[in-house]
């Protein structure tokens, strides 16, 4: 049997592609001698092997032709798959040529009219079939821009035809776009054109696009396209507008009746009051928005922001907790850049767990630079340094980053926060009533488990502090003054800002933002807590300083004297008055033997520093020099000349 299947075999691979039956051989004569040179022959590159392949009759074309020929001829094929597949392929074609012409920057703006309104007639009707497109949604933006613009010109040259004539044209586009908002809020192209109507939408056109959104601000949300839409609109809409979309996302009775929220009623707990509300239902319909939006990581915009903070006022224990640990992390990092974002990373800094907080800081490693120069984000690091305990962790990524870019960060108006927070910690001459409410924020439903924890925390840590209570709150178990210590002094960030300030010292002063920063290097910080470390530094800084002062004026009006420039002036007044031994430095290298010199303009209230003193020291070092001026009536009397005679 297996004699036959192998003869069969043989037969099956001799038959000659043709259709003929093969001769059979013995296989002793179906060996034959083959020639030199002579190649084996395939039969599947026989032309008769593939009776289905029809042949190319255009072959023999191509092949006679050139390179660039060729490149033609595929560039034609293309055009004509294009034309199949694009219905408005020709339009498009042309509405490109008048797009390059219109956004020329040397055209005149009467021919940059004619052109946009050349182009709005040859889109009339098709503009939502169009309006998705990668080329035509271009054109739309360009025409919408610039017929806002012409809208605008005509009603400065109080040419009211030619107003109406634009605003009727931008009008056109909103109206036949308008019953196709929602498509085109989900199109990667479509998207640039509704924002750019929204920017040269009038009041009641917003107000009618936020209404079209009514029933689909959830949905929108979760889209990666959809929620750049209503995120845009939330910015430009004003309270009413901006409460009508949030209110989608707190209950399903409010997404269906939008009329039951007064504009009075603004926070979460207020309106759950108000309508009596089931809070388990509210809740439970807000954690099914929040959840899928952050498993998609859109987390970058302020609307949702907001409700997270709304979300943490009702939420329970285990709710909140989860909603901290999903955000813990670079999550994080992309929402702290707006007011309400700041706030939530500041609660989730301070309810989170040591794993979560340790997940937020290495998230941050690489742009601790670009958070402190942030408005919002440097009161995340503000509350980083001062509610977490681990500060070998807040050393290693937030400190030393800091340290790279000092010099920067002391003339910056956020950058200086952090520093200025461990210098001086809730000051409210750095801080402003708004910052000062969002480090005391809390969750509740988590703030309460750590005030029932309070009590057993104090019997270990065994301290007679009154305000230990209120500072565990806070959400550290570590004395704050100890946590300072570690922060600035022990990690070296001291020693590096005293030295920025020496070689720096009159840019400092001089800036209005840095001169805060060498104040309070200079008088040591809160309690002392550069001193006795720092002394040596310290009287380097002061010789910086007086040094500085003791330069002579000089003859170019624009090259302002420290004694004469404002900003400087009153930092020096205020040094003299709080810090002792800045003060007799300064006398002694720079002031003594020249108060008359300086007993006019901003440089007099630095003088008279010295006669409201509250130190008698500092009094009696310049009594005598100055008493002459006042009898004078060179030099202008102290507010309170009694103090003078009280210190003596």
């Amino acid at each position: 049997m297996a004699a036959k299947d192998n003869d069969t075999r043989l037969k099956k691979r001799k038959q000659v592609p043709g259709g003929t039956k093969p001769e059979t051989h013995r296989s002793s004569d179906s060996k034959k001698p083959r020639l030199a040179g002579s190649k084996p022959t395939d039969p599947r590159k026989n032309d008769s092997s593939k009776p289905f392949k029809r042949p190319n009759p255009d072959a023999e074309k191509t092949t006679s032709l050139s390179k660039k020929e060729l490149r033609v001829r595929a560039k034609e094929l293309a055009e004509a798959r294009k034309k199949k597949r694009k219905p408005y392929y020709n339009l498009e074609h042309e509405l490109a040529h008048l797009w390059e012409k219109m956004r020329s920057r040397d055209i005149s703006k009467e021919d940059r009219y004619k052109l946009v309104s050349e182009a709005l007639q040859k889109m009339k009707g098709k503009i939502p079939e169009i309006a998705s497109s990668h080329v035509s949604s271009r054109v739309l933006q360009t025409c919408v821009k610039y017929c806002s613009k012409a809208e605008r010109d005509a009603k400065k040259k109080k040419a009211e035809g030619d107003a109406k004539m634009r605003k009727a044209e931008k009008d056109a586009v909103f109206e036949e776009l308008k019953p196709h908002f929602l498509t085109l809020t989900r199109s990667a192209y479509g998207v640039h054109l509704v924002k750019k109507m929204l920017d040269n939408a009038s009041k009641q056109q917003l107000a009618e696009f936020i209404s079209s959104l009514h029933g689909h601000v959830a949905t929108l949300l979760r889209h990666m396209v959809g929620s750049v839409v209503v995120e845009h609109a939330y910015q430009l809409g004003n309270a009413t507008q901006k409460q009508e979309l949030l209110v989608e996302l707190y209950s399903t009775e409010l997404q269906l009746f939008k009329d039951l929220v007064l504009k009075k009623e603004g926070r979460l707990v207020d309106i759950i009051a108000k309508l009596d509300l089931q809070k388990s239902s509210v809740l439970k319909h807000m954690t099914s928005v929040i959840q899928p939006i952050l498993e998609k990581g859109i987390v970058d915009h302020s609307i949702l922001h907001r409700v997270l903070i709304e979300y943490f006022t009702i939420a329970e224990e285990f709710s909140a907790a989860d909603v901290i640990k999903q955000l813990s992390g670079p999550l994080l990092v992309r929402m702290i850049h707006t007011r309400d974002g700041s706030r939530v990373g500041m609660l989730c800094v301070k309810h989170g767990s040591a794993k979560e907080r340790k997940k937020i800081i290495k998230g941050m490693k690489g742009r601790i630079c670009k958070i402190a120069s942030d408005q919002c984000g440097s009161m995340v690091l503000v509350s980083l340094v001062s509610v977490v305990d681990d500060t070998k962790l807040i050393t290693k990524v937030v400190i030393n980053e800091l340290q790279e870019h000092l010099k920067d960060l002391v003339f910056d108006k956020d950058g200086r926060r952090p520093l200025l927070q461990l210098l001086h910690p809730n000051c409210s001459r750095y801080l402003t009533p708004y910052d000062l409410a969002s480090l005391s924020l809390s969750i509740p439903s988590l703030s309460n488990k750590v005030e029932a924890d309070i009590p057993s925390e104090g019997k270990e840590t065994e301290t007679n502090d009154p305000d230990e209570n209120t500072k565990l709150v806070d959400g550290g178990k570590k004395d704050p003054s100890v946590r300072r210590q570690e922060l600035l002094v022990k990690s070296g960030l001291a020693e590096r800002l005293v030295d920025v300030c020496i070689t720096s010292a009159g840019e400092l002063l001089r800036s209005n933002f840095g001169k805060e920063v060498i104040y309070e290097v200079a008088t040591g910080g809160a309690d002392g807590i550069l001193h006795p470390t720092l002394d040596d530094k310290l009287d380097e800084l002061y010789e910086a300083i007086a040094t500085l002062v003791a330069e002579p004026k000089s003859d170019d009006p624009k090259e302002e004297h420290l004694l004469e420039n404002f900003h400087s002036s009153r930092t020096i007044r205020r040094l003299i008055l709080d810090c002792p031994a800045f003060a007799s430095t300064l006398w002694n290298k720079a002031l003594k033997g020249k108060c008359e010199l300086w007993a006019q303009g901003h440089s007099c209230r630095v003088v008279s520093a010295y006669l409201a003193s509250s130190d008698s020291h500092v009094n009696k070092l310049a009594k005598k020099e100055l008493q002459p001026l006042i009898d004078a009536g060179t030099l202008k009397v102290p507010e309170a000349p009694v103090a003078i005679g009280t210190k003596e």
